[in-house]
């Protein structure tokens, strides 16, 4: 079966790309033949390694040059839109795909009326309100605003459309050509032997772009509370002392966020330490995991968390973590923003190492329904289906 992805560029390190690399691997190794097409590559190499077997193209539209400027944007998106039309339409026709992946880029108003013969396949790797929730104001807001209506009509044209989460299938309501796969977690690492219980690590975790989606400063007063010592026992005081909270990633409010945990005195427990290429050693040394998020399509860390054994305490923003942890079992599920109560299930995770442990168990159980091969599977019986449809 011939299949071609398509994708702005392969050269950044985000979910997406990851994801991307990952599925298209499978799909080589599996005896598939598999295209990659891109909008934006400008000759980069793909950060993440691309199966030999795989072949590339690259349109080269560069849509990222209208990046910024709505009034910029509007002047020159629909010549660009005009040339990736045409670009693509050519290259499809030649490649003959039996199926065509669009993974909601600036491809998705079209690419469903391309006449190439192949199936055409919609993925969205966030949530349906994404849009909504920038918080974004004047006419960008209005563009969301728009967009948003506008893609509540596109993704109906698609032979499939595929979402990532239970919650989003409901978000987008009944449609008939809507199903839910999930990404795919790591594969679970033997946890290495020690002395004692891992558990007893006195370190919780975080890891994100440091932005606005990602909810860090949430994080931060959050930490602020749990670390207040006011109307504390002994015993409590004892359990919470010499915890420090590890923010791994990079992004534009790294100084504001810096800032912050210094104006409330946490500089001697809170780091915000840089993206690192070897994160398992971060996910083996803690034994709490938290995510503040104001808005996920499938937190790809929430799927690492548990495959490393790590018990989870979420805010519940749309998209994901309900969809991932079980309330009280593997973890907490918190009414986003009740930022008090995460501080109370956080605090409670760090005094008792017996929870932390028989959380992170059922966590790392829980997460082989995330396994490659779970959701390989699931894909490979999508693609029967399309094909074999009369």
């Amino acid at each position: 079966m011939k299949l071609v992805y398509l994708i702005a560029g392969t050269f950044n390190s985000g979910g997406m790309e990851r994801v991307l690399t990952s599925k298209a691997n499978w799909f080589a190794a599996h005896g598939h033949e598999v295209v990659v097409v891109t909008t934006d590559q400008r000759g980069q190499k793909p950060y993440f390694q691309l199966d030999g077997r795989i072949k590339t193209y690259d349109l080269g539209i560069n849509y990222d040059e209208t990046n910024g400027s709505l009034l910029r944007k509007m002047l020159t998106f629909p010549v660009k839109q005009w040339r990736h039309q045409r670009r693509l339409t050519a290259l499809l026709k030649q490649l003959k795909a039996d199926v065509v992946f669009c993974m909601f880029n600036n491809d998705v108003s079209f690419v469903h009326k391309i006449p190439d013969g192949s199936r055409k396949i919609l993925e969205i790797h966030f949530s349906k309100n994404k849009k909504l929730q920038y918080g974004r104001r004047g006419l960008w807001a209005q563009a969301d605003r728009w967009r948003t209506r506008l893609e509540e009509k596109l993704v109906r044209k698609y032979d499939r459309f595929v979402v990532l989460t239970h919650e989003d299938q409901q978000l987008w309501g009944d449609l008939p050509n809507i199903c839910v796969i999930p990404n795919s977690g790591p594969t679970p690492l033997p946890l290495p032997s020690m002395e004692g219980s891992r558990y007893l690590s006195k370190q919780v975790l975080a890891i994100g772009r440091l932005d606005f989606q990602k909810g860090f400063d949430r994080l931060i007063d959050i930490w602020g509370r749990v670390k207040s010592e006011r109307g504390e026992s002994e015993r409590v005081k004892s359990e919470k002392s010499g915890w420090t909270l590890d923010i791994i990633g990079d992004g534009p409010l790294r100084p504001v966020l810096q800032e912050q945990v210094q104006r409330l005195g946490l500089l001697d427990s809170v780091r915000l330490l840089k993206p690192t290429s070897h994160v398992q050693d971060a996910y083996l040394s803690a034994s709490i995991f938290v995510l503040t998020s104001r808005y996920e399509g499938l937190p790809m860390v929430l799927l690492e968390a548990q495959a490393y054994g790590l018990p989870i305490v979420a805010f519940t923003c749309q998209c994901g973590p309900r969809d991932v942890i079980t309330d009280g079992t593997d973890g907490f599920l918190i009414p986003d923003g009740n930022e008090d109560l995460f501080a109370e299930k956080l605090s409670y995770l760090m005094e008792h190492e017996d929870e932390r442990e028989r959380m992170g168990t059922h966590a790392r159980e829980a997460s082989d329904r995330f396994s490659e091969q779970h959701v390989m599977r699931a894909w490979e019986k999508l693609l029967g289906e399309l094909i074999n449809k009369v």
